[in-house]
């Protein structure tokens, strides 16, 4: 799970231009808060993929174990996001 969830990551941060585009869609988001929802978009991203992955490979919801643990991977690449949807 952690390496799908690092190729998730990975991946958000490659397509941060086509989030980018749909930032840049709507109109009604202020500039100031752009970035923000960039990086709101590709965080959401990641979640979701975890979430699918864990009921896929394991046929379940994710423990609390495993949730904390994905965090910990999110937090620990949070910065790399942040740059990236900048």
């Amino acid at each position: 799970m952690r390496k799908a969830v690092s190729s998730k990551i990975d991946e958000a941060i490659a397509s941060a231009g086509e989030i980018r585009q749909i930032q840049s869609s709507l109109k009604a988001i202020p500039e100031a808060q752009n970035a923000d929802f960039v990086f709101g978009i590709a965080v959401g991203r990641i979640y979701n993929s975890f979430h699918y992955q864990t009921r896929r490979v394991l046929g379940r919801d994710a423990t609390d174990e495993e949730f904390a643990q994905f965090l910990e991977i999110l937090s620990k690449s949070a910065g790399r996001i942040r740059q990236a949807c900048k």
